[in-house]
């Protein structure tokens, strides 16, 4: 795997919006630590375009990025925020001259559909809080980013009795992200292949009987089949029937992956959730799952 060179003071960092459209004043909370880090910014072209629910159209968007791509001023990509809208453009875009001078590309949600690109590409991403409403979140929100950014060694540790982890280590690649992009991803050439892998999964705002249908699928195209551990983030403000699924979203996946070895902790801080730790995909990483918290190295 490639990783992209850590930043350093005085490097500038590109925002665009590859999905939703979002307005430049929305950014300047972000832009603000930003600048208290020591970096600069370059705004894109989307950053105030509408599109209906857009950051501009599809062929606007993929320029937008493909411009931060291939500008070697810029060291690094913060996608402004998710919503939906990166998977119309990702078959638009040209990586060669970016995968012979990778930077990181930051972000998640519906970023996820990039980080799952660039890995099958063997390139390695950052998972983490866009710059819309990062100043809301927590303070390890923010501290974590910057470290991956700056390449200072990182872990990430919680307390958790959680009844449904399984205990025990593991040590591979982690891939992953939001669960509904994954899946929508599946039989494409931008899907995971988890062999071997620790694999994050987290979602937002979805049916409780739509995680089933989800976690099945990923266990058909064998997600789960050779994987070595699974962590679960945030699985935020769920819905239900009138009918009640019977199920958290929780209990949905602990039963489905329940034939397998592999380790399994909940409630990881990252994600749809106020403590949206950073994650270096494409990582190897060490996992460690014990009676009193999850440990995660980098």
């Amino acid at each position: 795997m490639i990783t992209p060179p850590s930043l350093h003071k005085g490097d500038t960092i590109g925002i665009v919006s590859t999905a939703r459209k979002i307005t430049p004043e929305e950014l300047e909370p972000a832009i603000a630590i930003i600048e208290k880090w020591g970096l600069k910014t370059k705004l894109g072209r989307t950053i105030g375009l509408e599109d209906h629910q857009f950051a501009g159209d599809d062929i606007t968007r993929a320029y937008d990025f493909q411009q931060m791509m291939d500008d070697t001023s810029v060291k690094s990509i913060w996608c402004a925020r998710g919503g939906y809208g990166t998977v119309r453009i990702i078959d638009m875009l040209d990586f060669s001259k970016f995968m012979k001078s990778p930077k990181w590309i930051i972000g998640y949600s519906d970023i996820t559909v990039l980080h799952s690109h660039l890995h099958t590409m063997g390139i390695r991403s950052i998972h983490a809080q866009m710059p819309l409403d990062i100043e809301k979140k927590s303070e390890a929100t923010q501290a974590s980013l910057k470290k991956v950014l700056f390449g200072s060694p990182y872990r990430i540790e919680y307390e958790t009795r959680n009844t449904l982890n399984r205990l025990g280590t593991a040590n591979g690649m982690l891939v992953g992200g939001n669960l509904s992009v994954l899946y929508s991803l599946c039989g494409s050439k931008s899907a995971l292949h988890t062999d071997g892998k620790i694999l994050f999964i987290e979602d937002l705002d979805e049916y409780l009987y739509h995680i089933d249908r989800m976690i099945q699928n990923l266990k058909r195209n064998g997600l789960f089949q050779n994987l070595s551990g699974l962590i679960v983030g945030g699985m935020s403000d769920m819905n239900d029937n009138t009918v009640p699924f019977g199920r958290t979203a929780e209990e949905i996946i602990f039963d489905v992956v329940s034939e397998y070895n592999f380790p399994v902790c909940f409630n990881f801080p990252a994600g749809h959730v106020n403590n949206n730790n950073a994650l270096m995909l494409g990582h190897e990483v060490s996992l460690d799952i014990h009676e009193s918290g999850v440990r995660l190295t980098f």
